[in-house]
């Protein structure tokens, strides 16, 4: 049996996945720079203003450049969260399904929590899904970390033999960069042989990936999005995931 099998699997899903979701993910700079906001008040509070010594915020400030979030925005982020007057945010997690029996994961930063799930419950009812509870759902998708670095300069099938060591699962070029997709906690030792080898990180971050997705035709479609749309326009919504296939209309987007 041949070892990387299993791999190229994985590889090929993941591939899928960020192919469905790029041009989707962050689309309103408004909103994109509500998250990275939310995301460095959440990275100070955990360790520290200081970049250099906090590589969560780090990562934070990466992907603020990637949406091109202004260096000033960045810095009175930062500043404000080193307030300690400032409230905190909390990271939350609902589990549900849309309707057809398509999989929710939601990622929420919240600093009241009741508005939060009275929020995300209206969502479902008012669109025939059902919030459910925890662990419902989570099993279904692989938590991953990933990474966009910049391409010239770099060989990606030497940054693959590489990082496999580290944990990676899939490296692949597009017009982009390159990516690392990797297991949740192989995200420290990632971005630290990331940086040692001098590479240029243009962004990094978490990402679900479903295990099995769910065709579904273009109606029940619809139904399914009309909730989607609704959770992720919530304020305190941070990432949205879900089982259902991209058709073709997304890929193509």
């Amino acid at each position: 049996m041949n070892p990387f099998e299993g791999l190229k699997f994985i590889m090929g899903r993941a591939f899928e996945f960020r192919k469905a979701r790029k041009m989707k993910r962050w689309s309103a700079m408004s909103k994109a720079f509500t998250r990275i906001g939310k995301d460095i008040v959440m990275a100070v509070k955990e360790g520290g203003p200081d970049p250099d010594s906090n590589s969560r915020l780090r990562a934070v400030i990466q992907n603020a450049k990637s949406v091109n979030m202004p260096k000033d925005n960045v810095e009175r982020a930062i500043k404000k969260a080193s307030d300690k007057s400032l409230g905190d945010f909390k990271e939350v997690i609902f589990e549900g399904y849309a309707p057809h029996g398509i999989a929710i994961l939601v990622e929420t930063a919240t600093d009241n929590n009741t508005r939060t799930v009275a929020n995300v419950r209206s969502y479902f009812n008012k669109c025939d899904g059902s919030l459910g509870t925890s662990g419902s759902v989570v099993f279904m998708f692989d938590h991953t970390c990933t990474f966009r670095i910049e391409a010239e300069g770099q060989d990606v099938e030497e940054i693959e033999l590489e990082f496999i060591d580290y944990g990676a699962e899939e490296v692949f070029q597009d017009e982009e960069g390159i990516h690392i997709y990797a297991p949740f906690e192989s995200f420290g030792a990632i971005q630290s042989a990331l940086e040692e080898r001098g590479a240029e990180i243009l962004s990094s971050g978490f990402d679900r990936i479903p295990q099995v997705t769910k065709k579904l035709t273009p109606e029940q479609e619809a139904d399914v999005n009309k909730l989607l749309e609704k959770i992720e326009d919530d304020d305190d919504v941070q990432n949205v995931f879900h089982t259902m296939e991209a058709s073709d209309d997304d890929e193509e987007e």
